[in-house]
């Protein structure tokens, strides 16, 4: 079976809104940052009603329990190996929810933030088929949040970025140079084979002393995390053998963590100086 790999605006606007004749459906489904916990009532009710899931590699598999009977098919990329190229997903798509009826997609994260969730979904309307996004909880935020990182926080913090460590053309975006430049916190996804780069942009704003985070698996049971400054997080980051998957948080935010940890560390010593007084 052969497809159109690149249909173009006119034509995906066309078949959006033309009735469905050809049968089948996708759901584009986030899977959340890794906690099994962490995945929404919609998307357990979109994988309960699949015929075929199409899964990544940064979804808990522990997921796949709600579609048990189902034909399951691992397509994501690991250590820098595709199981599947992006077109043959697509074509994977339409011919599965062709052949059997519902195809839900299953990605980590949501879908939509730097997922190729909404690329998808034009390619599967643009061969008839119908097509519904259920969100998922972005690790861009959840992920700091796990180990007490707000991306904003009244008076440190008044908005942040969410940045794409890796183009298409597999350069750092040009956004963190900007990013750089403001007093927003920073998120880098899929940025860890960047870190030298990112880390170069800035300091030569001067942000040497700037606080950064990087957190290995976040959500995850082998969570891993390193803390520190601009000036020193590559080596925190070998000093505690960090890899991919990473997130990278920047900014005055990140010391929100150490500043609850001393706070809960006071409050443990003064309970048990009280136990120990009476």
């Amino acid at each position: 079976m052969q497809f159109n790999k690149q249909p173009n605006q006119k034509t995906i606007a066309a078949a959006v809104n033309t009735p469905f004749q050809t049968g089948g459906r996708l759901t584009v489904v986030g899977a959340g940052p890794g906690d099994p916990e962490l995945i929404t009532v919609k998307a357990i009710k979109a994988l309960q009603s699949a015929d075929v899931v199409l899964y990544d590699a940064l979804v808990n598999e522990e997921l796949l329990q709600y579609a048990p009977k189902v034909e399951k098919i691992f397509v994501g990329k690991r250590k820098g190996c595709y199981t599947y190229q992006q077109d043959q997903i697509n074509e994977l798509i339409v011919s599965r929810a062709k052949s059997h009826g519902h195809v839900v997609r299953l990605k980590g994260g949501d879908p939509f933030v730097f997922g190729r969730g909404a690329e998808e979904m034009e390619f599967a309307a643009f061969h008839g088929l119908e097509t519904a996004m259920v969100p998922g909880i972005s690790s861009g935020l959840s992920v700091p949040a796990y180990q007490n990182i707000p991306v904003t926080k009244r008076g440190a913090s008044e908005s942040f970025w969410v940045i794409t460590g890796t183009t298409k053309q597999h350069k750092l975006s040009g956004d963190v140079a900007l990013a750089a430049k403001s007093n927003a916190t920073v998120v880098i996804l899929m940025g860890m084979s960047k870190l030298p780069e990112i880390v170069s942009f800035f300091k030569k704003e001067g942000k040497d002393e700037t606080a950064i985070a990087i957190i290995q698996n976040g959500t995850w049971k082998d969570e891993k995390i390193a803390v520190g400054t601009i000036s020193n997080i590559e080596d925190e980051v070998k000093k505690n053998r960090l890899s991919n998957p990473a997130i990278i948080i920047i900014g005055e935010v990140v010391g929100h963590r150490q500043k609850l940890i001393e706070i809960k560390k006071r409050y443990v010593d003064s309970k048990e100086l009280k136990v120990l007084s009476e």
